[in-house]
């Protein structure tokens, strides 16, 4: 029933407020938990293969199934031909994919086909056996640096080549003559979500061209309308079932529909059961990552350090369709300033076209790569005024009321500067920013660095109808209650914090509320399980909803002397309602790109503000790095529950940490020439390398930071998933800080570039000593080498 009561919890709030543990701990801790792949099959069920186009830009000349079909246990071949164009389209913007490419392919990894045979190995075999003849047809754009000269772009909403946002006058501040300006760039890689549970489907036909589908998904709307649409049904005859993910991370939110969408349609046709279960290599090659970034920047400031001007260009690797890129690189262009006052900015947004697999969202949903370009540029100013970067970071930051972000949304309750200051303090940052000079002067080939962030986030939905929410409860005869919402639960402790809304809310104890599952047939047309909004908005529907039923049971419950047990079963003798539907949407928000930047509106309900602070200790000799210690302080208002926020502070700093210093995608492209162009090489845990326990901090801190009430969210909380994700980059800052030392001890002074991933073999190249001199200057043509950027 979610444990006993922490002695330290607000009894007052109870059970919201207190550190339960996760409702489904025990038994995924015991193998007890069933995910899609544990369902039984009918005995009639068949499984599906791909078969996967190998060229990045071609023309498909034909496709021989004919030894497939004859191998045995085939019960069919599908592809483009077995589909009208209409069916045959999807996309969860703009319907610019093809379920199955027709004519061309436009990058490695694009679904040609779909063997369904009585077993997988038997259509794994199958799919082997499809002979696809191509014809090139053109020069693959792979990098973005190739887009750019190609001028490769998405069109955006406003119909120009790039987002913008622009607030006052750039080139007048940055022309003044005691400007300080720096100018430079940095390149962002993607990342890889490497959930537990790879794509999975089972789609089980019914009458009357019924379907349900049982999928890994974040977006059971989705799954629903275009696993209806490509079978030529109602939406309203395809159930989407979903209990739990093995994990998400954004990577579930529109990928998982072209894979369900195909088991759908091959159970439509053949009336028989389809499963679908994507190998990990195949996962990790078709189904895309965080968006790889360049950043371009001109930034001034006073010569005190005061923040004047910011001319920024973001642009992201979109691969072969839209997705999602568009709110991506707009979230991007939100997170540009960081958590600093800047008077004039003006920060554009590219997305660009390549012929490599379509990226989508991730954790942090671009957030993250306009964030580490900001604390790049403003790392860069501090060098050039010769201050600390820490100096300059809180010398610009937010205050606590009254100011206004560059795309005009007013700040209130900001603690930023509180939290700095005490996460400071705390963090004992001065004193160990001086030990760590001490062992540098002191160590030749070993370097410590320390670095501490600040991080802005905003919470909503930036597109406005997607902020609503629906929830069903249900209150039974024996006064237990179920609770049916449309987010979904991915291991981040959603269900946990609904069954202690619900429960405060009717008063009754938590072991008295289940949810089941989520489901399209219980709560429609539900928003993704994204943008860290879903305690937001399904904590409010529910709340909505238990609310209606309490004001039912109200005068039963006054006769009944408040036994809650007693007034349901009076209550239902009385003939009176014991359900309620309960509905939420976010108020006073809403932007609109196509407006002047004052008029465009308010993109966030609130912001989730945090600090880090990490020291790291650099091997300049092999560039092997360990986190000795990291402070995180996070503001999350009035916590719903302590233990799952703190858990996932700490699994969003990690990830943070193995994007920033670890986890590289390789695509073969000009600067990758040993990779076949286009073909993905980071495949499997063998070339792509996620954290490791030995990568974690070995002294971890986490803090909730207390006195920070948010009335814009349920019960005064804050939104938690994502906004901790960037202060993993503390890790990227300290060790930029360590590489400097063993830089200046080369002989190397000023402000040098890094790109991230700061991998080992990075870290190593940038010491700049005699040996690694020696190897950047053979590999000039490659300098700063990723298949992605």
């Amino acid at each position: 029933g979610g444990g006993d009561p922490d002695p330290r919890a607000d009894d007052a709030r109870a059970p919201v407020g207190q550190p339960r543990q996760h409702v489904a701990a025990l038994s995924q801790c015991t193998g007890e938990a069933q995910y899609v792949d544990d369902l039984p099959s009918q005995r009639n069920t068949l499984h599906a293969a791909y078969v996967l186009s190998e060229r990045a830009n071609a023309r498909i000349v034909s496709v021989d199934s004919s030894a497939a079909e004859a191998a045995p246990g085939v019960a069919a071949f599908f592809s483009a031909r077995d589909m009208g164009d209409h069916e045959n389209k999807w996309g969860p913007i703009h319907q610019d994919e093809q379920l199955f490419r027709k004519d061309t392919v436009t990058s490695s990894g694009q679904p040609i086909g779909l063997v369904v045979a009585d077993t997988q190995e038997a259509a794994q075999r199958a799919a082997r056996l499809v002979k696809v003849t191509y014809e090139d047809i053109g020069s693959p754009v792979f990098s973005i640096q190739d887009a750019i000269q190609a001028q490769s772009y998405y069109k955006n909403r406003t119909e120009t080549d790039f987002l913008k946002i622009e607030d006052g006058d750039v080139d007048a501040a940055l022309a003044a003559p005691d400007t300080v300006v720096v100018e430079g760039e940095v390149r962002l890689g993607g990342q890889e979500h490497f959930y537990l549970e790879t794509f999975t489907a089972h789609v089980v036909p019914g009458e009357n061209d019924e379907l349900v589908v049982y999928t890994s998904t974040q977006a059971c709307m989705k799954t629903q309308k275009f696993a209806a649409h490509v079978c030529g049904v109602p939406n309203s005859k395809v159930v989407c079932r979903m209990k739990r993910m093995g994990g998400g991370f954004g990577g579930k939110e529109t990928r998982t529909v072209f894979v369900s969408s195909a088991a759908a349609f091959a159970a439509h046709r053949l009336q028989r059961p389809v499963r679908i279960n994507l190998d990990r290599d195949v996962d990790m090659w078709v189904t895309g990552t965080r968006h790889p970034f360049l950043g371009r920047y001109r930034a001034g400031a006073g010569p005190d350090g005061t923040l004047r001007a910011l001319d920024v260009q973001l642009y992201c690797n979109g691969g072969f369709s839209y997705d999602l890129t568009e709110p991506i690189i707009g979230r991007a262009l939100f997170h540009s300033d960081n958590s600093y006052r800047i008077p004039n900015v003006r920060a554009h947004g590219y997305m660009c076209r390549t012929n490599t697999v379509s990226n989508t969202a991730f954790r942090g949903f671009g957030g993250p790569q306009g964030l580490i370009v900001a604390e790049a540029w403003m790392d860069h100013l501090a060098c050039k005024l010769g201050m600390l970067p820490e100096e300059l970071r809180e010398r610009n930051m937010y205050a606590a009321e009254g100011d206004r972000t560059h795309f005009c949304q007013l700040l209130l309750r900001c603690p930023l500067q509180r939290m700095w200051a005490e996460l400071r303090q705390s963090s004992e940052f001065d004193k160990r920013h001086a030990s760590a000079e001490a062992f540098n002067r002191e160590n030749r080939w070993r370097k410590r660095g320390i670095a501490m962030l600040p991080t802005k986030f905003g919470i909503s939905f930036t597109e406005k109808f997607m902020n609503q929410a629906g929830a069903l409860v249900h209150v039974y005869t024996d006064g237990t209650a179920l609770v049916t919402h449309g987010g979904t639960e991915m291991g981040q402790g959603l269900h946990t914090k609904m069954v202690q809304v619900a429960a405060r809310a009717l008063g009754i104890p938590m072991k008295d509320v289940h949810i089941r599952e989520t489901s399209t047939e219980t709560v429609p047309n539900a928003s993704p399980t994204a943008a860290s909004a879903s305690s937001d908005l399904y904590g409010m529907a529910i709340l909505n909803a238990c609310e209606q039923i309490s004001e039912r049971l109200r005068p039963y419950l006054e006769a009944a002397g408040g036994d809650f047990k007693k007034a349901v079963g009076a209550a239902f003798f009385d003939r009176c309602d014991l359900s309620a539907h309960g509905f939420y949407r976010t108020p006073d928000i809403g932007y609109n790109w196509g407006k002047a930047n004052a008029e465009r509106g308010t993109p966030f309900n609130y912001f989730t503000y945090g600090a880090a602070c990490a020291e790291v200790e650099i091997d300049a000799l092999t560039g092997d790095m360990r986190i000795l210690r990291a402070d995180v302080s996070m503001d999350v208002g009035n916590s719903l529950n302590p233990a799952i926020d703190i858990g996932q502070i700490e699994g969003a700093f990690t990830q943070g940490v193995g994007w920033t210093m670890l986890e590289e995608t390789l695509w073969g492209c000009e600067e990758l020439p040993w990779i076949r162009p286009g073909a993905c090489q980071t495949r499997g845990p063998g070339t792509y390398k996620i954290p490791a326990f030995n990568d974690t901090p070995v002294d971890f801190r986490v803090s909730l930071l207390k006195d920070s009430a948010n009335p814009k969210a349920i019960h005064s909380s804050r939104a938690v998933g994502e906004p901790p994700f960037f202060l993993g980059a503390s890790a990227f800052f300290a060790a930029r800080a360590a590489i400097a030392s063993a830089r200046a001890d080369a002989g190397l002074e000023g402000h040098f570039i890094v790109d991230s991933p700061l991998t080992p073999e990075r870290i190593r190249l940038a010491c700049g000593d005699r040996l690694a001199a020696g190897f950047l200057e053979a590999c000039q043509s490659r300098p700063r080498p990723s298949g992605f950027w």
